[in-house]
């Protein structure tokens, strides 16, 4: 497994956007975009401390495990928009999937519904295909229509029904490509 230092986390352009490590200057957008209901109704707002311990675990997880969520920058304003990757948060969750590369994404309210979510997802698995022997999951509220197509759309196909801090949740897998050009 390879790890990361901070400056050595690889960077991705997307046409609309650019996958890149999150920087201190992103925290307030972050912030905000963690305590905003559009955002989180199906992931739980969290408060500005909650933000504040995720977003620094997003440096830890790369130095760490050699993998992690980017901060997504807007190509055409350059601002913060969301996030997106993926993390290993030894989730209490039956059947487990601790070890196992979890894929997430998250952003602004202003960015739903633009096509950027299946944009970034695309980019990120495709650079997991190529570092990851094996499947990768994610997890998502069924309610969560919009999400659900995205994963869909990029090979994540649902394996099971569970709950997950009480709440029904659909864990979905993808069978890595690793080697794939």
């Amino acid at each position: 497994m390879t790890t990361f230092n901070l400056a050595d986390i690889p960077v991705i352009e997307t046409e609309r956007t650019i996958l890149r490590p999150h920087r201190l200057a992103d925290f307030d957008a972050y912030a905000a975009m963690w305590a905003d209901p559009v955002v989180t109704r199906f992931i739980g707002q969290r408060t500005r401390e909650e933000s504040w311990q995720r977003f620094l675990r997003h440096g830890g997880m790369w130095s760490m495990i050699g993998f992690g969520f980017w901060a997504v920058e807007e190509k055409a304003s350059g601002r913060f928009i969301g996030e997106g990757g993926f993390h290993d948060v030894k989730r209490e969750i039956v059947p487990s999937i601790e070890g196992i590369p979890e894929a997430g994404w998250a952003l602004v309210a202003d960015a739903h519904g633009r096509g950027l979510a299946s944009e970034i997802v695309g980019a990120f698995v495709t650079w997991a295909d190529s570092r990851f022997d094996g499947r990768t999951v994610c997890i998502i509220d069924p309610r969560n229509v919009a999400s659900l197509r995205v994963a869909e759309k990029h090979g994540y196909g649902e394996i099971g029904r569970t709950t997950y801090h009480g709440e029904p949740t659909i864990l979905l897998e993808r069978s890595g490509r690793a080697g794939a050009k």
